[in-house]
This record gives C-alpha cells, sequence and structure tokens, in this order.
C-alpha cells in the first residue's frame, strides 16, 4: 500500500472526504449492527483458531486451511455447544417443574435436615414465596419460547458467524494492515493498541472463559459420580458462576453438597465438598499457567464488563465486555500520552508481558559503556599525535 498522509493532513486538507468516510462507516456500522453478537463472536472464534489457521498453511492454501478450520469448529465446538445448552435448558425447566409439581420428597428432605440440626419448613417456605417462584417460572417458560420462536434467527446469525470466521482465518492479516493504513493515527500508536487489545484478548479469552470450562467440566464430573441431578445444568451454572470473581464454583457445590446430606448420603456430601475445593482452588493454578500473572484482568473489570457486555452484546458479551473496557483504558492512556506529548516505554496495561531486563544484562551493558567512554579520549589523543608528527 502507497504511503498515507499524516493524521492532521487526512482530516484537515480534505474536509469532504472525511465526511463522507464518517458517513458511510457510520451507515456500515448500522447494517452490521443487527448481528452484532454474530459478528463479535466470530472475531472471538478466529482469534482462538488463529494459531490452528497457521500451523496448516505449512501444508495447504490459506483457503483450504480456512475451509478446515471452519468445519472443525463446526464440528467440535458450534455443535456441541448447542447441544449443551439445549439439554440444560430442558433440565432447568424438568427441575422446576418437579419442585412445583411435588414429585419431589419434600418430608425426606426435612428430616435430613432436622437430623442434622436444621428446622426448615420446606411447604411454607414455598407458600411464602409462591409468587416469586412462580414469575421466575413464567420467565423460564417465555424464554425458553423465545429461544424457539427465535430459532430463525439464530440460525442466520450462526451462519454470519461462520463466513466471518472463515474470512477473518484467511485475510485477517490483511485487514489489519488495512486498518493501519486507513485509521489517521500514527503507526506507533497503533501498533500499542494493537498490542494492548492482543493480550486484553488473550487473557479474556484464555484466562477467563477456558479456566471456567476446565473448572466446569472438572465439577460436573464430580457432580456425575456423586449422583447429582440435572448435571448438564449444573455444569453450565458452574460455567458462568466461575467466570465471575468472587463467585466461582462455590455457587453450586456447596448446594450440592447440601442436597446430597438432606437425602442422606453424607459420605457422598463430604466427597462433594473436598472435591469442590480442589476445584474452586485450582483457579490459583490454571490461570498462571495459562496465561500467566501478569495478565490478569481487574476484577472490577471483569464484573462490570460480563454484565455490561451481556446486556450490549448478548450471550457474547461474556467475552467482549471486559475487552471493550480494557481497550478502553488503553486508548485513553494511549489518548492522554500523546496529548501531553510523552511516550511511554510500557504498554498501557497494569503490568507488561515482557520480562525485566535481567541484572546481569544491564551491568554488562553499563561496563561496555564506560568502556566505550574510556576508549573515546585515548583514540582522539592518538589522532591529535599523528596530526601533530
Amino acid at each position: 500500500m502507497a504511503d498515507r498522509p499524516g493524521p492532521p493532513d487526512w482530516l484537515v486538507d480534505q474536509p469532504g472526504l472525511t465526511a463522507l468516510a464518517l458517513i458511510s462507516g457510520t451507515l456500515a456500522l448500522f447494517v452490521v449492527l443487527p448481528y452484532l453478537q454474530y459478528v463479535l463472536f466470530g472475531v472471538v472464534l478466529a482469534y482462538i483458531m488463529h494459531p490452528v489457521q497457521r500451523r496448516l498453511e505449512n501444508y495447504v492454501r490459506s483457503t483450504v486451511a480456512a475451509i478446515t478450520v471452519v468445519v472443525a469448529t463446526l464440528l467440535v465446538v458450534l455443535l456441541p455447544l448447542v447441544y449443551v445448552v439445549s439439554v440444560a435448558i430442558r433440565q432447568s425447566i424438568r427441575l422446576v417443574s418437579s419442585i412445583r409439581q411435588g414429585q419431589i420428597d419434600v418430608e425426606t428432605i426435612e428430616q435430613a435436615l432436622a437430623t442434622n440440626g436444621y428446622a426448615v419448613d420446606l411447604a411454607d417456605l414455598y407458600q411464602s414465596n409462591q409468587n416469586r417462584i412462580a414469575t421466575g417460572l413464567q420467565g423460564i417458560s417465555t424464554g425458553a419460547i423465545d429461544i424457539v420462536g427465535g430459532l430463525p434467527g439464530v440460525f442466520i446469525g450462526l451462519t454470519i458467524t461462520l463466513f466471518v470466521l472463515f474470512a477473518l482465518l484467511r485475510d485477517g492479516e490483511k485487514l489489519v494492515m488495512w486498518f493501519q493504513w486507513v485509521l489517521p493515527i500514527d503507526d506507533d500508536v497503533l501498533e500499542e493498541l494493537r498490542m494492548g487489545l492482543d493480550r486484553l484478548m488473550w487473557a479474556s479469552v484464555v484466562g477467563n472463559v477456558a479456566v471456567a470450562a476446565i473448572q466446569a467440566v472438572m465439577l460436573g464430573i464430580g457432580l456425575a459420580v456423586a449422583g447429582v441431578p440435572a448435571v448438564i445444568f449444573l455444569t453450565v451454572a458452574t460455567f458462568l458462576l466461575t467466570l465471575l470473581p468472587l463467585v466461582g464454583a462455590f455457587g453450586v457445590w456447596i448446594p450440592a453438597a447440601v442436597y446430597l446430606l438432606a437425602v442422606g448420603r453424607p459420605t457422598a456430601s463430604a466427597t462433594l465438598g473436598v472435591y469442590g475445593l480442589f476445584v474452586t482452588f485450582s483457579d490459583s493454578y490454571l490461570r498462571p499457567a495459562l496465561i500467566g500473572r501478569s495478565s490478569t484482568f481487574n476484577s472490577a473489570i471483569i464484573v462490570v464488563g460480563i454484565f455490561g457486555g451481556l446486556v450490549v452484546f448478548g450471550a457474547v458479551g461474556l467475552f467482549i465486555g471486559p475487552v471493550v473496557l480494557g481497550g478502553a483504558k488503553i486508548t485513553l492512556d494511549s489518548f492522554a500520552r500523546e496529548h501531553t506529548g510523552e511516550r511511554a516505554d510500557e504498554s498501557a496495561l497494569e503490568t507488561a508481558i515482557e520480562e525485566p531486563e535481567s541484572k546481569e544484562t544491564a551491568v554488562e551493558s553499563a561496563s561496555t559503556t564506560s568502556e566505550d567512554t574510556k576508549t573515546e579520549p585515548t583514540e582522539c589523543a592518538n589522532d591529535e599525535a599523528g596530526f601533530e608528527q
């Protein structure tokens, strides 16, 4: 591509073209907005599968490699994801219906709780909260109906996701270069933003989602072995709760252990409790092993990003929300440095990924500098002596 003019020339010398570019970009954004969450989902999948694409390109053409990765993603990720979510919805509806219709032996649970020193009248508790439970059931039923009624739109959205995934896998690097050429921002600032967003995406996708998925699968296996009902639903719930700091898998395995204790299985309850603690504290080892200690998100960014992302972007907001907030911080930091004329050596992230310079390297550099400084006067003296002769 040809060299582009600097940002001031770009914006000032061609005001009509600048206005036309802004209008075109705004109209394009309105076209994308109805399926924005599916486009972003394709971006996340492309980021995850990009290393696989790079490896396959060593053996086949980029188009063939992209098609292979898309098909593998469809078979390995999307179809199992749709199946697990559908099973979780069915199990949650069945569980709530069983409680509502009295199919669960409430008296046995009350007696078991009373034996362990907890006197609870579950029937009275249900009667006092009947309106809230009915409202919750109505919301679940309405949500299920909306999901079934919106299946054609979901199918279209997933089709868009697959096409976005294919395009980014095949031409993603060209698209990044095009953005760097088009945007009226200095190249060094763009490179800093790109590196910062790359770290944020890695921390969000790998650090939060992968760790949550591993812990959910681990706890799901434990729940299945312990004989807890609605395992798929509880596994999905574990995944969602593990994404949130200060909540995690506690919100699932503690009620499950209480349930096992209530139905007269104290050994299984104690075993599940110990295993649940192991799953919960595995976060301290999984996250540094996958992304390193320096790439973790701030807790406030995670909480606000997840809930705000869910409202704005839908389900994909679980991944995109924290990245948007973190990216805003990086952008504002870069803007502040450019505005004040300062250039920081470190990234806008709170901690950098690169290892600091070792003490040995610093000492060697200092000694080399001092030796060069000492030799300069000697060389100058020799030159002057030669000139005098």
